[in-house]
């Protein structure tokens, strides 16, 4: 039991340093590139947004909610983002969604942007239940359905079970975080580092509802047959579109209509 509690922390220590490293690297980067400025520029053409904090336990999130013009949303969307994103990265995709009538809310993890706290992945599995809870409070008359994207996707699958929405989306994802993290260089001689999380292709064959797995064909983190994968493992209530000339994080970086509205459609059409 010392063992194995001796190896938990060590798990934990080691996914709490290199997410916090990772994803402020990235939002650096993305920030010294203008991409978040683009989005903040963005943020004039969206129809209704508003900036809400959500209670995660101790923690407190931030998050961003945005919808269509005159309460005339036919879907509400939970989105689970990436490693390397904050809420600012996600406005201008929330935008074109709430212009086709999907009303949707991106929250940043504890640890993330102007959350509070640190990153731990039990703690993000809390947030996302707690945003899960409140996306239902602002929308009680409709159903909401859950989107996880990249590192989203392992945490959006895991917590299928204690959150019950009404779709699943799962977008650039992986078969699990322990290869993700093999998938991204890290040897396997070190897995012993890596906790053995998110494993969504152990998850997603025990939620019942519509799961779409939503793939870009160029993308270089994780490869497509990792969506593969996770399609047949969810068997026939799963639906696998792999979206052309789309790399990793083209989905927010330049939303476009020739991927969202797979997710548009697919959560209109799922709803009659």
């Amino acid at each position: 039991m010392t063992a194995q509690n001796g190896s938990g922390r060590v798990n934990r220590f080691a996914f709490t340093a290199a997410v916090t490293v990772v994803s402020r690297t990235l939002i650096l980067r993305d920030r010294l590139l203008g991409r978040m400025k683009q989005a903040r520029l963005d943020d004039c053409a969206l129809r209704s947004s508003s900036r809400y904090r959500i209670a995660s336990g101790n923690e407190i999130l931030d998050a961003v909610f945005v919808a269509p013009a005159g309460n005339s949303a036919r879907a509400a969307l939970l989105i689970c983002h990436g490693i390397g994103e904050t809420v600012d990265h996600w406005l201008t995709a929330q935008s074109l969604l709430a212009s086709h009538g999907v009303a949707s809310l991106v929250f940043d993890y504890a640890g993330y942007g102007k959350s509070t706290g640190r990153v731990d992945w039990k703690q993000c599995e809390e947030d996302a239940v707690a945003a899960f809870g409140f996306l239902k409070t602002l929308l009680p008359d409709l159903p909401v359905s859950v989107l996880g994207f990249s590192m989203g996707s392992g945490l959006a699958g895991t917590v299928m079970n204690r959150i019950a929405p009404e779709h699943l989306i799962l977008c650039s994802s992986f078969t699990s975080f322990q290869a993700a993290a093999h998938t991204l260089g890290v040897p396997r001689r070190l897995s012993f580092l890596v906790p053995p999380i998110w494993n969504t292709l152990e998850s997603v064959p025990y939620f019942s509802s519509p799961v779409l797995i939503l793939h870009c064909e160029q993308d270089r983190v994780f490869p497509t047959r990792m969506a593969s994968d996770l399609a047949a493992s969810c068997g026939e209530h799963s639906k696998l579109v792999v979206v052309p000339n789309h790399k990793h994080n083209e989905p927010f970086y330049r939303p476009q209509l020739q991927y969202w509205n797979h997710v548009i459609s697919y959560l209109f059409s799922s709803s009659q």
